[in-house]
């Protein structure tokens, strides 16, 4: 039963991110799309048993992180433009044959060389666990992280306050 959860949620996630990136046209379907995905990252997570990595991955990515996206698009009033039907057409034949190609590689040869899941601990994906991790071995790329955050934050209110 799990493993076609597993499948479900992962053919989720894949449908959310191709949406994501071949929706241009309307930046906040895309957001609405990344929000599926990280929503099926989340469901992934849970079945895995790592509970408080699933919650985190559904609340801060898909909460925060995507409201953070829209405020961006809307302080920023990014306007749609129009394409031509045509365009990047031989580039998106491409993409999806090669997708293609990688989905039935996955579903020939794939399953069988799989090895066995390795056991996990008792604390796997607990608070502890979790706090342990990024305040002791992930805390430089954590405040790079929120550096980052910051700094794409001041140059949104600073790009959309030269408009006002």
């Amino acid at each position: 039963m799990s493993v076609t959860l597993f499948y479900v949620f992962a053919a989720i996630a894949v449908a959310g991110a191709l949406s994501m990136v071949l929706n241009v046209r309307n930046t906040v379907a895309g957001a609405l799309s990344l929000v599926g995905t990280m929503v099926a990252l989340g469901a992934i997570y849970v079945l895995l048993d790592a509970y408080l990595i699933g919650v985190l991955q559904i609340l801060i990515y898909a909460g925060a992180i995507v409201v953070l996206f829209l405020f961006v698009v809307m302080l920023l009033n990014l306007r749609e433009e129009r394409y031509p039907p045509a365009r990047g057409l031989i580039g998106k034949f491409v993409g999806v044959a090669a997708g293609a190609g990688v989905l039935a590689w996955f579903v020939t040869v794939l399953p069988g060389a799989l090895p066995e899941a390795a056991a996990v601990g008792e604390d796997f994906g607990g608070y502890r666990h979790v706090g342990l991790a990024l305040f002791r071995d992930y805390v430089l790329a954590f405040e790079v992280t929120s550096l980052l955050l910051l700094a794409a934050m001041v140059g949104a209110v600073i790009l959309a306050k030269r408009r006002i």
